[in-house]
């Protein structure tokens, strides 16, 4: 054990061996650079595609349509005219290579399969509207794809839908950098675009693609600091399943005139329209950024430390995560992170941005030396440079990564009262027993988002009956919602009444076929199935 000692405190903040053997400091200026999974700014088909292959030869993933009990509706097939017509209006860019189509046919987690047989990669929004007024008139159905990174298998086709990549559609049209308002196509992968406006001295406040950001409504890890894309977003430049172009792009704080229409097309998951431009605020980038990482003893006492916190930290408050000692065991065993804390229940990950190093280190400084001197935590660390943040948000971030080593993943995103958040994973550990390898729990508290994961050796339908439609019963049964921040995507569509009265989701249905009659896009995907 190295002790790591604090001025002005009365108590210790301990590090495991072959961590930071420095003197920890809150006057550390740290900034954690957050990525969404999405390494290196690539674009492309082949992007985001990072540590979901764990082996150079990973078993081929079984077909949507086999695994799952869903009927292809009568869409028209791609035939060599489509394909030329398709080259006339994107000339070069029709991608019918299987060893490409692959990639773009199977999702980021490698349980959901398509069979698409052409990928187009326009540039402009023109080039969109040409080719859905294409496929509106010959009832061809439309995958659209940002960095394929979802987790509900809503990114790829469940037939063979044409797949329509926003990748190439990637430039900034414009940024001021008095009201911090970023106009941009939607395949701007988020850490471009995160480098662009923060050497301006700004921030993005979402999670990879900007245009898949915004249509699955995307939370992210400062969802409690920032809020949903939904208050962030300004403007948005939809093209509609016929071809029309809705420019909605306006940049204005303030406008209420008629309907907010750009509502109606985030979170929609691309059933409604194709996003093809985002106008979206970007707050100030913080200029003092301080990480602890912290052991508790029990749930009762991570929800006790949480009101301490959000009571000590107020406004500098911008992430608090919790992870439980499954994940780290996980994160230890296949990743070979090591813990920088004595093992506990539960690990804390707490984040203050703001605008005054030392006002932010002494506000972090007495909650911390409050919940240690209490009891509520046993043990904590706090980052001292760029790196070790990092490393303290790896222990978080790449529990995704490690679940994945572990066999086959089910999982969910749920919101609930915080109170009953860790709740559901004691019940459903006792309802599985020996069935499964783990079930885990880890989330954003301050939201109330659980992200409850089960790995077993293999995908099994007779487990799947016992998670399903159990899980959505309990959620609902508190009043939560079934989706959080992943979306419904192919695999939640027929659970949506669990959260939305029939009503509800009945003028969803009437709003896909005002403006989707064909429902051409992204089929399968969101409403539930209809008779």
């Amino acid at each position: 054990m190295v002790l790591c000692r604090v001025p002005r405190w009365s108590v210790r903040l301990w590090a495991s061996p072959g961590w930071w053997r420095t003197t920890c400091t809150l006057r550390a200026l740290v900034r954690p650079k957050r990525g969404p999974g999405c390494p290196g700014g690539a674009s492309g088909p082949l992007a985001c595609r990072t540590f979901s292959r764990v082996s150079s030869c990973p078993p081929e993933v079984m077909l949507t349509q086999e695994r799952y009990p869903v009927r292809r509706l009568p869409f028209s097939v791609v035939s060599e005219e489509d394909l030329a017509a398709f080259e006339c209006i994107v000339p070069g860019r029709v991608v019918t290579d299987p060893e490409v189509l692959e990639v773009s046919n199977v999702d980021w987690l490698r349980t959901a399969r398509g069979c698409s047989k052409v990928l187009l990669r326009p540039r402009t929004s023109e080039e969109v509207s040409r080719i859905l007024r294409y496929c509106h008139e010959r009832n061809l159905a439309v995958n659209p794809q940002g960095g394929n990174t979802g987790l509900v298998g809503g990114s790829v086709p469940v037939f063979d839908e044409i797949i329509l990549s926003t990748a190439l559609m990637n430039q900034v049209t414009s940024f001021n950098s008095v009201s911090g308002i970023l106009t941009c196509q939607a395949g701007c992968v988020l850490e471009g675009l995160s480098r662009y406006v923060q050497e301006r001295d700004f921030v993005m406040p979402g999670p990879c693609h900007i245009g898949g950001n915004v249509a699955t409504n995307a939370g992210g890890l400062r969802f409690l600091r920032y809020g949903s894309l939904r208050g962030t977003v300004l403007g948005l430049e939809v093209v509609l399943a016929d071809g029309t172009v809705l420019d909605c792009l306006t940049s204005l704080r303030k406008d209420n005139t008629g309907y907010d229409l750009k509502q109606l097309f985030i979170g929609s998951e691309g059933t409604l329209g194709v996003i093809t431009a985002v106008s979206i605020l970007c707050p100030p980038k913080p200029k003092a950024v301080n990480v602890a990482f912290l052991g508790c003893p029990g749930f009762a006492e991570v929800l006790q430390t949480f009101s301490t916190c959000r009571g000590m930290l107020g406004e500098i408050l911008s992430a608090f995560e919790f992870m439980d000692a499954e994940c780290m065991q996980l994160v230890q065993q296949h990743l070979h992170l090591a813990s920088p804390v004595q093992e506990s229940a539960f690990y804390l990950l707490v984040e203050t941005s703001g605008s005054s190093t030392g006002h932010d280190a002494e506000k972090l400084g007495c909650f911390l030396e409050q919940v240690l001197g209490s009891g509520l935590v046993t043990d904590g660390t706090v980052a001292t440079d760029e790196s070790k943040a990092q490393a303290l948000w790896a222990l978080r971030e790449r529990i995704t990564e490690a679940l994945s080593r572990d066999g086959y993943v089910y999982k969910y995103d749920v919101s609930l009262p915080v109170e009953r958040l860790y709740d559901l994973v004691t019940d459903l550990r006792a309802r599985l027993g020996s069935q499964a390898r783990h079930v885990v729990g880890y989330g954003h508290l301050g939201d109330g988002n659980l992200h409850l994961n089960v790995t077993v050796d293999a995908f099994s339908t007779t487990l799947l009956d016992t998670l399903e439609p159990y899980v959505y019963a309990w959620t609902a049964g508190q009043r939560g919602s079934i989706s959080a921040e992943h979306g419904l995507g192919f695999r939640k569509r027929d659970a949506l009444g669990y959260s939305k009265p029939p009503h509800a989701v009945q003028l969803m249905q009437h709003l896909k076929a005002l403006l989707d009659p064909k429902g051409i896009l992204n089929p399968y995907k969101m409403l539930p199935t209809q008779a």
